[in-house]
């Protein structure tokens, strides 16, 4: 089929590179001519793992990409919306950038003769794709959705770092359509991947987005709250969490206890879900607790060094890990942030080290310190503290005898103590 993809981002890029991997004929759009000519030289404008090769593999043959509406309309029959939808503390979105995508498609389809079907992918309250999306593809093209305009509602549910593979390989692909053609379309450009399609109504689809997320930030919340209990009565939480995940109801994924999540998903759709639950007049408090949690969570790790080193004023701290998690170069709502913030405001000399992130966490924080390797940062340190879960720092032993004081906070359960030679190790929920 022939498709076009509006925004280059994290979603737009990977949805693109890969529906050009399953024989599709694929346009991207962006308003931002540098990306443009950055993707039709081959090169993804976000950092993630095999993009780069689908995109040089397929580039100029089944992908391009224009800055032309128009243009990408008419050469194709159905329109992704991957733009971002940022939102704010208390959960309200911006559908700013979803808003202006549909108005730049309606009026591109109010000159094209044949049917178009529209597709909202990026991650929307339900009411959005036939509330504001709707009326304004209707306003713009002059056609009613139903009739000579398709559309529908098609979640992602990918995992930074793992975006290729969790696409073309997925657990679940869900289709929330308008009406039987619409489902027929979306859900034919998935005939060559190997799973069921679920086929629901438009607002189901947005809601599935929402309840998935929410529920696996629960579920690390969960762990967090159970691990800070731990820690107080002398026991290993992840032997607890090992044995309670055998149980086939509860599965072991994401009951791993450390400094929180981040990324640019849970916190903002647990958030959008709480603030949508209290326009219907609801509270929702077990979620209101899952976002307390996590953002106590990484504020601890600041707390066990102070107890261990009382006086952090001029001392020099290593960070290692600036991601918001491993394989990503992705810092938004990392939880490196609030303990850097933290240690800054204390006065602290941080050296911070990340083998992606350090070029976007800059942009935060100019004023630290950024090496070239886990052993520079770590040379001189009064302390470390492990923020991400990178392999590189599974390895780190000797590198340790360069610092100071061999004091190490894991807030990843990353290094086994025992296996550490004179270093004062301490774990944050262990």
């Amino acid at each position: 089929m022939k498709v076009s993809i509006i925004g280059s981002g994290y979603v737009g890029s990977v949805t693109a590179a890969c529906f050009a991997e399953l024989g599709h004929e694929v346009i991207c759009i962006d308003i931002d001519e540098e990306k443009v000519r950055q993707l039709n030289d081959g090169y993804p404008p976000v950092w993630e793992e095999g993009l780069e090769d689908l995109m040089k593999r397929h580039v100029g043959k089944r992908l391009i990409a224009t800055s032309d509406y128009d243009y990408a309309v008419q050469n194709s029959d159905i329109s992704f919306i991957c733009v971002g939808t940022p939102s704010s503390d208390n959960g309200e979105i911006d559908l700013s950038i979803v808003a202006a995508a549909s108005k730049s498609l309606g009026e591109s389809i109010a000159s094209k003769n044949a049917y178009h079907t529209v597709v909202v992918k990026s991650t929307v309250v339900p009411g959005t794709t036939e509330g504001v999306v709707r009326s304004i593809l209707e306003d713009y093209s002059g056609r009613k959705a139903g009739d000579t305009l398709g559309l529908a509602m098609n979640p992602e549910f990918l995992r930074e770092g793992r975006a290729v593979h969790d696409f073309l390989h997925p657990d679940k692909i869900v289709v929330g359509s308008l009406d039987r053609r619409s489902d027929s379309i979306v859900s034919g450009l998935y005939r060559d991947v190997d799973c069921e399609v679920t086929h629901v109504n438009i607002r189901t689809a947005e809601m599935i987005k929402y309840v998935n997320n929410a529920f696996l930030a629960t579920k690390i919340s969960f762990a967090n709250e159970v691990g800070n209990i731990c820690k107080r009565l002398g026991i290993d939480t992840y032997q607890v969490m090992d044995a309670v995940g055998r149980d086939f109801r509860i599965n072991p994924a994401f009951l791993n206890s450390g400094a929180g999540f981040g990324g640019s998903c849970f916190p903002k759709d647990v958030r959008a879900l709480i603030g949508s639950a209290k326009d219907l007049d609801y509270y929702p408090s077990l979620l209101e607790s899952v976002i307390e949690v996590n953002e106590l969570q990484p504020l601890q790790m600041v707390e066990i060094l102070e107890d261990k080193l009382p006086e952090i004023k001029n001392k020099r701290i290593a960070v290692l890990g600036l991601a918001f998690k491993n394989d990503t170069d992705d810092i938004r709502q990392s939880r490196s942030i609030p303990v850097i913030r933290k240690l800054l405001e204390k006065g602290a000399d941080i050296h911070a080290y990340d083998p992606l992130a350090s070029d976007n966490m800059k942009k935060v924080f100019p004023e630290i310190t950024y090496t070239s390797s886990a052993q520079q940062a770590l040379e001189g340190a009064q302390a470390c503290l492990l923020m991400t879960e990178w392999d590189e720092f599974r390895k780190l032993n000797t590198e340790f005898d360069s610092m100071d004081r061999k004091l190490l906070i894991d807030g990843r359960y990353l290094l086994d103590p025992e296996k550490l030679e004179d270093v004062e190790y301490e774990g944050l929920c262990w």
